[in-house]
């Protein structure tokens, strides 16, 4: 085999990615590395490309420190290549804005946006705005700021990134629903659901039209939607919704995917509001097993389960356990997000509201 079998090989593996089949992408992908080994050097620029899809597909698979040591590698290999072709400087963005990705994922905030930022400014300097590289740079910065509260911020960035989408690659783009999502999130996330509905809706539309609907990433954005109906009290609606986007995910990624827990703490809260406790807590502490499991006990998206586990426990009248969940979420929010974050400010004013009941 040689350099264009190993071509070849990388290829399939991003259209096996492209196409939610992350298992099949890792196969073509860990072969194609072993080509490009043997052929043009571990050190190669071709190398430094595999791995970051590698690092991307086992992002993919929830294999956060397999995908960290793929993009270390792929790092300390560009940083010995010389050149500013255009080539290069797409692989440095590429490798650049997986590292910060998976930086953002791992609740790494302030890293993550410095890393976004110096992307942005290389993309910048480099490129036409409209060439394709900015975009996406600016899409992933605004999913930082979203996480650490920063809503006006992550709007501007979508609603920049959605204009150069739409002019280069037209509205019906499975780009353009992913900026789609993402404003529907920012109005989740402000608690202005009816308003980030026809958002969501959008890009559910664009991707099941692009995509079908069994692909993991249509079932992303179907759980979004469910989430804002739900947030209007549409609950057999939204219900419906979530079970849809599990099956899809569950037969495409698996049972204990990152996605699985964020759609299992979502219909836990449903469960809750209708008064299904039991149901709520099997499906919260499944959500809580997968996110210590993936991402650690200290991250904060592990705390927000922690949180609504706390929040049903008070409702059961286990006030004990309640509040040592609750102190549990609040740690986690304060060193991860800031005091002043919005999470931490909810935890910390429901867990005084605990401690104010009157003592049975």
């Amino acid at each position: 085999m040689d350099a264009h079998d190993a071509a070849r090989l990388h290829e399939r593996a991003l259209r096996e990615r492209a196409a939610g089949r992350p298992a099949d992408a890792l196969a073509a992908c860990s072969e194609a590395l072993a080509i490009v080994g043997r052929v043009l050097g571990e050190s190669s620029r071709e190398a430094a490309s595999v791995l970051t899809t590698l690092a991307l597909v086992r992002q993919d698979l929830s294999e956060h420190p397999a995908a960290d040591a793929a993009l270390q590698r792929a790092a300390e290999i560009l940083a010995g290549l010389d050149g500013d072709d255009a080539a290069l400087v797409r692989l440095r963005l590429r490798t650049m804005s997986s590292v910060a990705g998976l930086r953002r994922v791992q609740g790494r905030l302030e890293e993550a946006a410095r890393l976004f930022l110096e992307a942005i400014a290389l993309a910048e300097e480099a490129f036409d705005p409209h060439g394709g590289e900015l975009a996406p740079l600016l899409n992933d910065l605004a999913v930082v700021y979203k996480y650490a509260g920063r809503f006006d911020e992550a709007e501007a960035l979508y609603r920049r990134a959605l204009a150069l989408v739409e002019a280069a690659l037209g509205s019906d783009h499975p780009e353009a629903a992913t900026i789609w999502h993402n404003l529907g999130g920012i109005e989740h996330a402000r608690g202005r659901h009816a308003e980030g509905e026809p958002f969501a809706r959008r890009s559910v539309e664009i991707r099941e039209a692009a995509l079908g609907p069994a692909h993991p990433a249509v079932a992303a954005d179907v759980a979004a939607l469910a989430a804002l109906v739900q947030g209007q009290g549409r609950l057999d609606e939204a219900e419906a919704l979530y079970l849809r986007a599990i099956a899809v995910l569950e037969a495409a990624l698996g049972p204990d995917h990152y996605e699985l827990a964020v759609n299992c703490n979502n219909l836990g809260a449903l469960e809750a509001a209708r008064g299904n406790l039991a149901e709520a807590e099997s499906l919260y502490a499944r959500a809580l097993g997968i996110k210590e499991a993936l991402l650690g006990p200290e991250h904060p998206d592990t705390a927000m389960t922690v949180h609504n586990l706390a929040v049903l426990r008070a409702t059961e009248a286990r006030a004990g356990e309640a509040e040592e969940l609750y102190r549990r979420a609040l740690r986690t929010f304060e060193a991860s997000l800031g005091p002043d974050h919005p999470k931490a400010r909810t935890c910390r004013d429901e867990l005084e509201k605990l401690l104010a009941r009157p003592t049975p």
